[in-house]
């Protein structure tokens, strides 16, 4: 069930994938994201099959991947993050301030986050999109996106 009311947000129910500290980082990328002017979805399927954890697109068509990391154990098992580099123009790592930064890789960005906003620690050098691929990840991220809006009204 969707909660909300005139005076609150519309909020949607949990998928049960997430730790409560992963959704905490989640709503805090998003906040960052949506303040640098991107449209963001979460849990984005690329076309690689590998799910974003964050996706963003802003308004020049510019793609950022964010990877939340909720604990040591949680980055140490993950060693796909070097495919998202394929599919966006900056690619970061979120994690909760109780992570050592030290573990993220230097030539991934840091972001760190709470359930209240994200400051990003560490930004890397733009790595610009093919034309093509831009074109292919902007038209199946709008087709996800209204997928979703829609499945508000209709389930």
């Amino acid at each position: 069930m969707l909660r909300g009311s005139p005076n609150q947000p519309l909020t949607l129910p949990l998928d049960g994938r997430q730790s409560e500290t992963a959704s905490a980082v989640q709503r805090g990328v998003t906040r960052l994201m949506r303040a640098h002017g991107f449209s963001v979805l979460t849990e984005f399927t690329l076309a690689s099959a590998r799910r974003a954890d964050v996706c963003g697109i802003n308004d020049a068509g510019m793609v950022w991947i964010v990877e939340i990391k909720s604990s040591l154990e949680d980055f140490r098992a993950d060693q796909k993050w070097p495919e998202y580099r394929d599919y966006c123009d900056r690619f970061s790592f979120a994690i909760p301030q109780s992570l050592d930064p030290a573990i993220i890789p230097p030539e991934a960005g840091l972001v760190i986050a709470d359930a209240y906003g994200a400051d990003i620690i560490r930004a890397t050098a733009d790595h610009p999109l093919h034309a093509s691929r831009r074109k292919a990840i902007t038209l199946l991220f709008a087709r996800v996106a209204a997928q979703r809006l829609q499945g508000l009204y209709d389930p």
